[in-house]
């Protein structure tokens, strides 16, 4: 009897542990969004959400976000200026990053703490080694995703950059059909629900609320954001109030811009080129020493 429980009990901790590692494997790659609801985004007649990216979810936090941002209030390392701009850029809350961090935390105590149960009931290890495991898991599954979060600042960065420019050329084509610069940003904002245009409408309508001009709450935001571009649109359709063209100007910023961003892309491939002929050197690097082994080992042989 004692021998089939033992062998139930390592059938479940191994099911535990698979289980444990899919879902770990899940959490850590990015899901790819389905075809019908990026058509539901793109489409004009679409409602966009009124909410920032803290509101994610339609306004009603899940209990899994009411854990994280109760962990936020009382956790010893508070989130730093840098992982909060990330946070924006990809319209993630901070209640939600926490509690990513709390199920991170729990996966990696459970995955050690179930293969160090399996050891010690099969090897008779001992009970310090699954509690060091434990541990061990919990601080690494905690940080988990603040090293993801590092990991893809250039992505999110880069997926911002490209909604800037989006944006750029719907305000120009606003300014086209005759609207003030005002009214150009404000409908330019609210064609897409994504989260750097959720982020500008939120500013607008902070600044139509207490009756000014956007271009300081537009100048606040690509502070917040780090994004000197949104700046440079609001320098440009603050001109407006000096009575100048802002279509051709707008334009001509925008292909100053994208030639920008387009060098950054060139030099970013020409540095993942370099690194990559380095990789390939070092195959002909063994071939050659296969090739000059034997000889060496001959000359140097009685």
């Amino acid at each position: 009897m004692t021998l089939h429980l033992q062998t139930a009990l390592v059938v479940l901790s191994g099911v535990l542990v698979v289980g444990g590692l899919v879902v770990l494997v899940r959490a850590l790659v990015p899901a790819t969004p389905r075809l019908s609801d990026a058509l539901d985004l793109l489409a004009l007649d679409s409602p966009v959400p009124a909410g920032g990216p803290s509101e994610s979810g339609g306004g009603e936090r899940s209990r899994l976000d009411r854990v994280g941002a109760w962990l936020h209030r009382r956790s010893p390392q508070p989130v730093t200026e840098h992982q909060l701009q990330l946070l924006e850029l990809r319209g993630q809350s901070i209640a939600a990053f926490y509690s990513e961090k709390l199920v991170m935390a729990l996966v990696g105590a459970a995955l050690p703490l179930l293969v160090g149960s399996c050891a010690l009931l099969v090897f008779g290890l001992s009970l310090s080694v699954p509690v060091i495991g434990t541990v061990l898991g919990l601080v690494i599954g905690w940080f988990v995703p603040d090293i993801a979060l590092r990991r893809g600042e250039r992505a999110s960065r880069g997926a911002a950059s490209e909604a800037l420019f989006t944006y750029f050329d719907l305000v120009v084509l606003e300014r086209l059909a005759n609207r003030s610069g005002t009214q150009a940003l404000q409908a330019a904002a609210s064609m897409s629900s994504s989260p750097l245009f959720l982020r500008i409408q939120a500013a607008l309508e902070r600044a139509r609320l207490e009756q000014r001009p956007p271009w300081p709450e537009l100048k606040r935001l690509a502070e917040q954001l780090d994004m000197p571009q949104l700046a440079d649109l609001a320098d440009v359709t603050s001109l407006e109030e000096s009575g100048a063209a802002l279509s051709d100007t707008l334009r001509a910023r925008v292909r100053e811009l994208r030639d920008a961003h387009r060098s950054e892309l060139t030099i970013a491939a020409q540095q993942v080129s370099e690194r990559m002929s380095v990789v390939m050197v070092i195959p002909a690097l063994v071939f050659g020493l296969i090739f000059l082994v034997p000889p060496l080992l001959r000359l140097i042989g009685p």
